[in-house]
């Protein structure tokens, strides 16, 4: 099975060409970046690390969804967020980094396989410079003043 692209989310009616929205997209940044502050004054530890990882891709979520509202679009699904990255913003590297990230969760929420906090410790360094390709383009599509690289689960992932 090949990977869906986003003219077949356009097609198929998972994303749909809305009128630009400014105040949602603004909104949902507010929303991210408090979600942020909020992780990134934890402490990471075993007990709090899925939890951790996945507040932080709720809050690259919603930056992507403010991305497309600010431009028209209203995407349904984490896929067609993932092929917005890839094929409209011509990011294959953030696309890759992102639908990692979106399987990760995937794997947490609808299956209940919780992430082996030694296992995360010592891939550290790969999936911190992992996280932060993805987050360095969020920063330059939006705002430099978001700080995902503070206390918490970027450093300690």
């Amino acid at each position: 099975m090949s990977e869906k692209t986003w003219e077949e989310c356009l097609f198929e009616g998972d994303v749909r060409q809305v009128s630009k929205d400014t105040k949602k997209s603004d909104s949902l940044k507010r929303t991210a970046e408090g979600r942020i502050k909020f992780f990134n004054n934890q402490q990471i530890n075993e007990e709090n690390a899925n939890y951790i990882f996945e507040g932080h891709y709720t809050s690259i979520v919603e930056m992507l969804h403010s991305l497309t509202i600010s431009k028209g679009y209203n995407v349904s699904n984490h896929i067609c967020i993932g092929c917005y990255l890839r094929d409209v913003l011509k990011r294959d590297d953030s696309y890759r980094l992102f639908d990692d990230l979106r399987y990760k969760r995937n794997s947490l929420v609808y299956y209940g396989n919780k992430m082996d906090f030694e296992t995360a410790i010592t891939k550290a360094q790969l999936k911190k410079i992992k996280k932060q390709k993805i987050i360095l383009l969020l920063q330059q599509l939006f705002s430099p003043k978001i700080n995902f690289f503070s206390r918490g689960f970027l450093q300690d992932f």
